[in-house]
């Protein structure tokens, strides 16, 4: 799940540069040529530092330069700021795979309580492509401040918000199942403790009666 992030934080990252310097300058040649320059040498030094590059590092290098020269082509950055949707949509088709998340659990969290895993990763998808779906609605606006807003506040919240209320209620469920499950050999120990108890109060009556005193 940590990859997954970064993949997002990389895509992001390109996005913000294409934007900080469109700002600054007001060039979009010179913005989108800076990002897909960016791009490009992001995936050389990780190959110079022998890290294992994935398909979407790829895909996603391949995008910066498909949407980079419509941008250059068209004079148009709205189709940098788009991209990336693109990558969420990606990201959230990978979370549809039922059962994604459980490796990135805790045991304690698989064992149990595995199908509000299960659950959790397709709400996870679901989120990723409604922020993707967010991610173009405010590109295409060309509101540049918008989309600042959008990509820093309302997607950076949205997954800080998610990564808030799983971690609660995975806790609230675990917590409630531990102590359910551990209730019957409370209670059997309870009944244990008072069945012993009665035996030998029974057991010294009986013995009393045998014997009386005086």
């Amino acid at each position: 799940m940590k990859d997954v992030f970064a993949r997002l934080a990389s895509d992001f990252l390109s996005a913000i540069v294409f934007l900080v310097i469109y700002l600054v300058t007001d060039n979009v040649i010179l913005a989108t040529s800076v990002a897909i320059a960016g791009a490009i040498a992001q995936v050389i030094y990780a190959r110079v530092k022998g890290r294992e590059l994935g398909y979407m590092t790829y895909a996603s290098l391949a995008l910066v330069v498909v949407l980079g020269t419509i941008t250059l082509l068209t004079n148009d950055p709205r189709f940098m700021l788009a991209k990336p949707a693109i990558a969420h949509f990606a990201i959230g088709a990978i979370m549809l795979k039922r059962g994604w998340m459980l490796r990135y659990m805790p045991p304690i969290v698989v064992e149990t309580a595995p199908e509000y895993v299960t659950a959790a990763g397709y709400a996870w998808a679901a989120l990723m492509f409604a922020l993707g779906a967010g991610t173009i609605a405010v590109a295409a606006t060309g509101d540049l401040k918008l989309w600042a807003f959008y990509i820093s506040a309302v997607a950076g919240g949205a997954k800080a918000l998610a990564f808030a209320v799983q971690y609660l209620v995975f806790r609230l469920v675990v917590t409630s199942r531990r102590r359910l499950n551990a209730a019957p050999r409370g209670v059997e120990g309870t009944l244990g403790s008072s069945f012993k108890l009665g035996y030998r109060l029974g057991s010294g009556l009986a013995a009393n009666d045998r014997n009386p005193p005086g």
